[in-house]
């Protein structure tokens, strides 16, 4: 057992417990599901002496979402009457929750995927790994523009939690190229995904550090990045992880080795094109040193391999996501500024949302255009930090 106290006020009077409750000393005090009927009937629990616990062995995934959402409030600046006031119930079950929104917090999701990357249990490290790697499985799938368009948006501007959105951007644009591409079948995908999302395990907290870092790298940490392939592999090792393929990938995936992929082995792709993605993830990605690159210039550092010669895995990228992928800020003829938020016929016509007029005035609400028209043609990109409009995340997955 891995027992934490809680909080008296933390459980929802009225509700289904969404865990067990145990004593310190692991005394079973109330099943799963079972309904606390009032204030009282806590009061008298704690009154015989007992302090209220969960094993989060037995109930990580409801304590885990507490967490998050008290993270979520504390870096909101919440009161901490707020805060207080916060009460875990069957309704934080993050599972329970998805399945019954159309769409997804992208937040929450960050906030998961850093606290697994930078600190991965030891214990049942596959049961939290998995349900993150198929929801975005599922987002991608499902949704594949508005998963690029919101993945793309937040890495432009993130760099508190820069590994884990990094990671999260690589493992989505692998398996949309790979399944829409290539047409690899779902377990390939699968383990492709499960490939980019991990690549950097082994060297995640110091990702988001350097993210942040102004002066020049110390010597030990550019001996870091240069083993941290190696290290990812041997943690996920010690974490559970036997496939091969996936080992295989995590630990060539900063290998040039450029070429057609016929000539690989099925690992050896995977890394591949989790390293022309991590190219192009990169070069989007601010840092406290240097300014993110513009879109175009992400995509052709993708596109062109070590020797500048077109790469296959690079240019399969460009043809899936577009030359402005969803989530890229363009001009377009007619002056006017907006986001892509649709891939188009072609690579360089997708669907945008005109966010400021001619003159630069904010359009109030998003106008739909589409690219393939002339009135309309893209022209150039904008740097996110030149667009003098702010529209939530959320407003802009509507209009994908």
């Amino acid at each position: 057992m891995n027992l934490v106290s809680l909080s008296i006020d933390s459980i929802q009077v009225g509700h289904p417990l969404p865990f067990v409750l145990r004593g310190a000393d692991g005394a079973l005090l109330a099943k799963k599901g079972y309904v606390v009927r009032s204030r009282e009937e806590l009061d008298l629990m704690v009154g015989r002496g007992r302090q209220l616990c969960v094993d989060t062995d037995e109930s990580g995934e409801s304590y885990r979402a507490y967490l998050a959402q008290l993270q979520r409030m504390l870096i909101a600046d919440t009161s901490l009457g707020q805060i207080a006031a916060m009460k875990m119930s069957a309704a934080e079950d993050p599972v329970a929750r998805e399945r019954g929104r159309a769409v997804p917090d992208w937040p929450e999701l960050q906030l998961r995927a850093t606290q697994l990357l930078r600190t991965p249990p030891t214990v049942d490290f596959a049961g939290r790994f998995q349900p993150l790697l198929e929801e975005l499985a599922r987002h991608c799938e499902n949704t594949p523009d508005a998963t690029l368009l919101a993945l793309v948006y937040l890495s432009a501007q993130e760099a508190r939690m820069y590994s884990a959105t990094h990671a999260m951007l690589v493992s989505c644009v692998c398996m949309v190229v790979a399944r829409e591409m290539f047409r690899w079948p779902d377990a390939r995908v699968h383990v492709l995904g499960s490939a980019a999302l991990t690549m950097n395990i082994g060297m995640s907290e110091l990702q988001d550090q350097l993210a942040q870092q102004s002066h020049p790298l110390t010597s030990q940490q550019i001996a870091a990045i240069e083993a941290h392939s190696i290290r990812s592999e041997e943690l996920l090792r010690s974490l559970g992880v036997a496939d091969p393929v996936w080992l295989e990938a995590v630990r060539c995936h900063h290998h040039r080795t450029p070429g057609p992929l016929a000539g690989k082995s099925e690992a050896q792709q995977m890394a591949r094109l989790i390293q022309r993605a991590d190219v192009f993830g990169a070069r989007l990605a601010p840092r406290a040193a240097r300014l993110p690159m513009p879109v175009t210039a992400a995509m052709q550092a993708s596109y062109y391999d070590e020797q500048q010669q077109v790469d296959e895995a690079g240019a399969s990228l460009v043809k899936t996501l577009g030359v402005y992928p969803p989530g890229s800020f363009v001009r377009l003829a007619s002056k006017e500024v907006g986001v892509v938020i649709r891939r188009g016929v072609t690579a360089t016509t997708p669907r945008v949302a005109v966010l400021t007029n001619r003159d630069g005035m904010p359009t109030g609400e998003p106008i739909p255009r589409d690219t393939g028209l002339p009135p309309w043609k893209i022209t150039g990109v904008i740097a996110s930090r030149d667009v003098r409009v702010t529209l939530p995340l959320e407003r802009l997955l509507a209009l994908a």
